[in-house]
């Protein structure tokens, strides 16, 4: 499932860095690109190669725009989507990635291919360096080596976080709600076990949606995903989550802040050329409270940010583990 952060020149073959980050209890991490700071609208999924705009520019465009982006085409649009696959906002998640959504993704997640634009490119490195930031908190965490544990990668795309866990020796759970999305995280797995260290342990793979998940894992880690869905159903999720993690639970989700929903709203009024499923930015309070009620504290924090991307990163542990 779409999840969410270099070489310059457009087009070309990137290999994202990873970035230096450092985590401490109840921490704020930013990375960012060594470039001008976010000045586009969105980045969130389906969002079109939009020209650069200020800050207050877009503030502006916000204004001028708000009466008709109340009665804004997106909504209309993703509304007969869903109705179209005969449900709400999962039918429409599961029907996107498993048609023109894979596709789309698929080349935006592959470093090694050249077919996207420069909005594509941005969001690729963004998320790259959501999986290196994750990668970084869970090799900080002394009490939970990743060799030998088990891990539950709850919507894994095209394995880009699930192949290096499986790198370091962990036991993989690699489920999306996409069987496209599946059967190509299977596919590079396999291409990335010739080649892999003597710890590689291939991952399990399945097609699940994150409220069917069941079992116990040392680590959960869900990125990229709760944008799909509206407050109370990520809720829900994040309590789904939880209670399935042992010592670990690690989310990411677009915050919901007036700039980043003016951004959100002023792309939606320039959609691409592909259907988007609904966008859904969440709050810091709701995604703590909902952790709260499962029984969960948040113990470090981290932003990223590129031009077209942007998502906090969450590592959560049981109440029962320390104190806040």
């Amino acid at each position: 499932m779409a999840r969410a952060a270099v070489s310059t020149a457009p087009l070309s073959r990137v290999h994202s860095p990873t970035p230096s980050v450092s985590f401490h209890p109840l921490s704020q991490l930013r990375t960012h690109q060594q470039r001008r700071p976010l000045t586009v609208a969105s980045a969130l999924p389906e969002v079109a190669d939009l020209p650069g705009l200020s800050l207050p520019a877009a503030a502006a465009a916000a204004a001028a725009l708000a009466a008709a982006v109340s009665l804004s085409d997106p909504e209309r649009r993703r509304k007969a989507q869903a109705e179209a696959v005969g449900g709400g906002d999962k039918e429409a998640v599961r029907a996107y990635f498993n048609s023109t959504g894979f596709e789309r993704w698929r080349r935006i997640y592959d470093p090694a291919t050249d077919d996207v634009n420069r909005v594509q490119l941005d969001i690729r490195e963004g998320h790259a360096q959501t999986v290196a930031a994750t990668l970084a908190m869970l090799r900080d965490a002394p009490d939970v080596p990743l060799s030998g544990a088990t891990v539950c990668d709850a919507g894994c795309g095209t394995g880009s976080l699930s192949i290096p866990l499986a790198s370091s020796g962990a036991s993989v759970l690699a489920s999306d709600i996409s069987a496209a999305m599946v059967s190509e995280a299977q596919r590079q797995a396999q291409a990335a076990a010739a080649s892999s260290s003597p710890e590689f342990r291939m991952p399990r793979f399945e097609v699940r949606d994150l409220e069917s998940l069941e079992g116990r894992y040392d680590i959960v880690v869900c990125l990229d995903v709760l944008i799909h869905y509206p407050r109370e159903e990520a809720q829900k999720m994040i309590r789904h989550l939880a209670s399935l993690a042992e010592k670990r639970l690690v989310i990411s989700f677009a915050p919901k802040t007036l700039y980043f929903d003016v951004l959100k709203r002023v792309g939606e009024l320039f959609p691409g050329p592909s259907k988007a499923t609904r966008a859904y930015l969440h709050s810091e309070k709701d995604i703590e409270e909902a952790l709260r009620a499962a029984g969960w504290r948040v113990k470090n924090k981290g932003f990223i940010s590129t031009q077209f991307y942007f998502a906090k990163l969450y590592e959560a542990v049981p109440v029962a583990g320390g104190s806040s």
